[in-house]
């Protein structure tokens, strides 16, 4: 939890808590109007920071591979798949961070960085070998009815005769599931083209925050009675957007993938406003707050602190998440998996 100044004091005494947040809030949203001008379908360029360094590169080339695909797609699937852990190894033997079976891997998988190995284990191999099986599959099920790429990822999740066999994504709820939290996912991994529409639950999430301006942070913390009522960063981020009927993940890391990543000109009240020593891996964030308008958060930031208006533009600021109800519910899916 990064060190910054406790600017609850200087806010509370110049305008008192409620006085405070309503006057951000107000006049961060009188300029919303014209920030709503929908979302972009994502980019093939990724939102900064949102796959980690040593693997962008590989997604930004391979994810390009075919119409089927493009990198925001890629990585979205493969932190579906691994959580971008090269090591994972399911209970149904699926390896490394694009989860290949070892008869799939014989089959389809790439020397990617020309070392003479096919190694399932080495992202370097595994990454490229997931875009060209990705591009195969398309290929196997271009005639079936239905979005192109839908039916690439019901291919990739339940094979390609399922796929031809039902005329497009196949009524397995598994395979359902998996190819709506893939292109859900997708946009939080995307640089948006257009500016982000506003957060329809961002009132209410506030607005809990706001009262628990002054309560003692507690490492681990979620609000409980026994606990009383106390919070670390993620717990109140968690415990806010709860109220309004949006389950969050936990950790903070994990928030940063609930949504679209608005840029620092466009946040809105609601957005959640990421901080990490790594400004270029969103799996090294370790501070989040929600963003309040006129550059202040409320976060929880330490131990022995309270909870607090803060700033937000720190050389540790590393983005912002818009959070929506679909990515957070594609989160969820995607944790179940692992």
């Amino acid at each position: 939890m990064t060190v910054r100044k406790t600017w609850l004091i200087l806010a509370g005494a110049a305008f008192g808590g409620v006085g405070f947040v309503g006057l951000l809030v107000m006049g961060t949203f009188l300029v919303a109007g014209n920030m709503a001008n929908g979302v972009g379908k994502g980019a093939v360029g990724l939102a900064k920071g949102a796959v980690p360094a040593a693997y962008q590169p590989l997604v930004q080339k391979w994810g390009n591979l075919c119409p089927a695909i493009n990198p925001a797609l890629l990585a979205a699937q493969l932190y579906q798949e691994s959580g971008w852990d090269p090591k994972a190894q399911s209970p149904a033997a699926a390896q490394g961070i694009a989860q290949f079976i070892p008869g799939t891997w014989a089959t389809h998988g790439l020397d990617g960085n020309k070392d003479g190995e096919k190694d399932v284990w080495d992202p370097a191999d595994a990454i490229p070998s997931a875009a060209s099986y990705d591009c195969k599959l398309a290929g196997y099920v271009k005639d079936a009815p239905g979005d192109q790429t839908h039916n690439m990822l019901a291919a990739y999740n339940a094979g390609a005769y399922a796929v031809i066999k039902h005329g497009g994504v196949p009524p397995y709820s598994e395979t359902q599931n998996y190819v709506k939290t893939i292109t859900t996912l997708e946009k939080s991994f995307a640089r948006p083209t257009q500016r982000v529409s506003p957060s329809k639950q961002a009132a209410g999430a506030i607005s809990f925050a706001q009262e628990q301006l002054g309560t003692e942070y507690l490492w681990g913390g979620d609000g409980t009675p026994e606990e009383g009522g106390r919070f670390d960063c993620s717990g109140l981020t968690k415990a806010a957007y709860d109220t309004v009927g949006v389950e969050l993940p936990r950790v903070a890391n994990d928030q940063y993938n609930a949504g679209p990543h608005p840029k620092r000109e466009e946040l809105l009240p609601g957005d959640l406003v990421f901080f990490s020593d790594d400004l270029t891996n969103s799996r090294a964030i370790r501070h989040v707050g929600i963003y309040v308008g006129g550059g202040y958060m409320i976060d929880a930031p330490r131990p022995g602190a309270v909870i607090r208006f803060a700033p937000v533009d720190t050389p540790d600021y590393f983005g912002a998440t818009r959070v929506t109800g679909d990515g957070a519910e594609a989160l969820s899916e995607a944790a179940k998996k692992a």
